[in-house]
């Protein structure tokens, strides 16, 4: 597919058919990277996409349990002092 780069005051840009932008699942911003010489622009994915699915597989199956050593014992600054 073919695109006209327009002037956009100092810069350059172009337009996205709607069509390209469904199918990327583009929303409002994008991530911009060159590679090989290549324009790659790709949909902006939000921080720790994708955690709740995987957390979930892990409580399936069984592992999801703690992996850290039992923590020392409190301390009386502890029970006094700290709050969650």
């Amino acid at each position: 597919m073919k695109a006209t780069i327009v002037r956009i005051g100092n810069s350059r840009g172009i337009r996205i058919p709607k069509p390209l932008i469904e199918q990327c699942e583009i929303q409002d911003e994008v991530e911009l990277e060159i590679k090989d010489r290549h324009l790659v622009i790709r949909p902006l994915r939000r921080a720790r996409a994708g955690w709740d699915e995987a957390f979930r597989c892990m409580a399936e199956c069984g592992d999801d349990i703690l992996i850290d050593r039992v923590a020392e014992p409190s301390t009386a600054w502890d029970k006094r002092e700290w709050h969650w």
